[in-house]
């Protein structure tokens, strides 16, 4: 609905140190695309508690490409903004979605306070080290409500034809778990969070995406299974998987994987490859305090 920025300062200083034992993690527009792509189509119940017909200005902070903005602002007649540390994320956030955007860090929002009545982020808190400190950050920009959507990779489940495509993916998700540095697999401690980040009367609710691979194949289908075969995603975390594996295990881990792949890949010449994957989301939402609203 991109009505414009009234009572959002966008004066703020563009160019910033990152200290150097702070992680930032960056993902490219594709991976946001797939990784997001129908996860709202099925259901918006566990959205419920943003209580997004009720909003009248909405920040959703690492915005990315704008895939949950778009589910914002068809959700709330409020006016929607994008957020993001990344200027190319947010000119596709903007062409893809005609929505206001603001480049700027979580950590130091360019927002005055009270500036909306929600703000809210996905799949970000998991991706930086310290949660509870964005979620206060985010309670001096709201006059009302602070929400957010993360997944439970832990708690990722797969079944597949392949049968070793379930093991061998636990087991590189549990060494990735444990060598990524920051909690992507928050589950409970959402909640926990947001409680210790000051917020009252806090919700939670559970989403459940399913992504579902079968024929006919479409181009992700066949570009996730060259990718299993080549061994992409396993060199794309190499430096968070080598902090848990020896590099035998890694070896071992490449090997396997990449013998997966191929098997994904006959499967799919003879149409017989089904595959599913369920990602638990996590949705809490939280009242700042002192507000009648």
């Amino acid at each position: 609905m991109a009505k414009g920025l009234n009572g959002i300062s966008t004066e703020f200083v563009t160019s910033r140190t990152i200290l150097p034992n702070r992680l930032v993690r960056e993902f490219s527009s594709e991976y946001l695309t797939h990784t997001r792509r129908g996860l709202w189509a099925d259901s918006r119940a566990a959205l419920k508690p943003l209580s997004l017909e009720d909003r009248t200005r909405i920040l959703d902070v690492g915005a990315g490409t704008g895939e949950f903005a778009q589910v914002l602002d068809a959700e709330s007649p409020g006016d929607v903004i994008c957020l993001d540390l990344d200027s190319e994320l947010l000119s596709i956030a903007h062409s893809e979605t005609g929505l206001s955007t603001i480049i700027g860090d979580a950590t130091q929002l360019p927002i005055r306070s009270d500036a909306v009545d929600l703000v809210t982020c996905q799949a970000l808190l998991s991706n930086l080290p310290n949660p509870i400190d964005i979620l206060q950050t985010f309670t001096h920009v709201s006059c009302a409500l602070v929400a957010a959507v993360e997944p439970d990779n832990a708690a990722v489940s797969v079944s597949s034809t392949v049968k070793t495509e379930a093991d061998i993916e636990r087991q590189a998700r549990e060494a990735y778990i444990a060598g990524v540095q920051t909690d992507v697999a928050l589950g409970d401690r959402l909640t926990a969070a947001f409680d210790e980040a000051g917020l009252n009367n806090i919700l939670h609710r559970r989403h459940y995406h399913h992504r579902t691979t079968e024929p006919p194949y479409d181009d992700t289908a066949l570009t996730a299974a060259a990718r299993k075969a080549h061994g992409t995603a396993l060199r794309n975390h190499y430096t968070e998987l080598r902090r848990e594996l020896s590099p035998d295990a890694y070896d071992t881990l490449r090997r396997d994987w990449r013998a997966m792949g191929r098997a994904v890949i006959d499967q799919i010449r003879n149409k017989t490859y089904r595959r599913t994957e369920i990602i638990p989301f996590d949705v809490v939402v939280g009242r700042v305090p002192s507000t009648g609203q």
